[in-house]
């Protein structure tokens, strides 16, 4: 499975990347003599309802849903790991405002934080990535934070805070290679993660706008006529799918090594 797993996000990626560069398609050419046309060697994945090429609208729809996944999860994996690691570094006072902070935030549901955020913006690409990021830094926080305890009361740590050694150097060099395991862990689900909430995000309309498209976007402009035109919402949610059960078994995967590992240790 995590060899399956891997070659369907790379086939995904160069799906969404390279294949572009090679069908030569446009997403957005309208053609009213080829409106709702079912899957065929002519159109692959059909049209819609304004006789749009499917798959070419795939092809960009996947570079921005997979590049919002991608940074969003990214910029919400790394400030959970600086708040998560000075929360277990520092601890007393500076742990106590941080587990608040944490505490704040996972009060609000997610999807209905981020719809009270996007209310209030003209959504974008650049929108949804800090949007998406800004509520989904807490998982990562708590785990590392966890982690971070653990390190602190290992000996060689409690010798180096006695030596004096700065923080900075300490956590670099000590701290980030023991939690690289745990970062990946939860990168991979953040990605899936982010994917599925811009997809719901535009499946609602609020999320990524025309002329801009996304695979949510492609689902959106789908239900309306999906009893007549199953495609439409069929393969943007089978790319969804394909992504999202992907990384969830990357993850797990990567989760049970790293559990060996700590079984070895002991």
């Amino acid at each position: 499975m995590p060899l399956l797993s891997t070659f369907t996000i790379v086939f995904v990626f160069v799906f969404s990347f390279i294949l572009p560069y090679f069908y030569r398609v446009s997403p957005y050419d309208f053609d009213y003599h080829a409106i709702l046309l079912s899957p065929s060697w002519e159109h692959w994945c059909g049209t819609d309802r304004l006789g749009r090429d499917l798959l070419a609208r795939l092809m960009q729809g996947g570079r921005v849903s997979l590049s919002i996944g991608v940074f969003s999860a990214l910029i919400a994996s790394f400030v959970g790991v600086m708040i998560g690691i000075s929360a277990g570094y520092f601890k007393g006072t500076v742990d106590k405002g941080i587990v608040i902070m944490i505490d704040l935030f996972l009060t609000f549901p997610t999807f209905f934080l981020l719809l009270a955020l996007v209310s209030y913006v003209n959504a974008s690409i650049l929108v949804l990535i800090i949007v998406i990021s800004v509520t989904g830094w807490m998982g990562m926080a708590r785990m590392i934070r966890s982690e971070s305890f653990a390190i602190s009361h290992m000996p060689f740590i409690k010798i180096l805070k006695i030596a004096k050694v700065h923080p900075l150097k300490i956590i670099i060099k000590y701290y980030l290679p023991l939690i690289a395991p745990i970062f990946l862990i939860s990168f991979t689900f953040g990605v899936s993660g982010s994917i599925l909430a811009e997809s719901g995000l535009s499946f609602l309309g609020i999320g990524i706008n025309p002329p801009q498209i996304s695979w949510g976007t492609i689902i959106s402009e789908g239900k309306e006529v999906i009893d007549i035109a199953w495609w439409l919402s069929f393969f943007p949610g089978f790319m969804i799918f394909l992504v999202t059960f992907s990384l969830i078994n990357i993850s797990d995967f990567l989760q049970s090594k790293t559990n060996e590992k700590e079984i070895l240790s002991v």
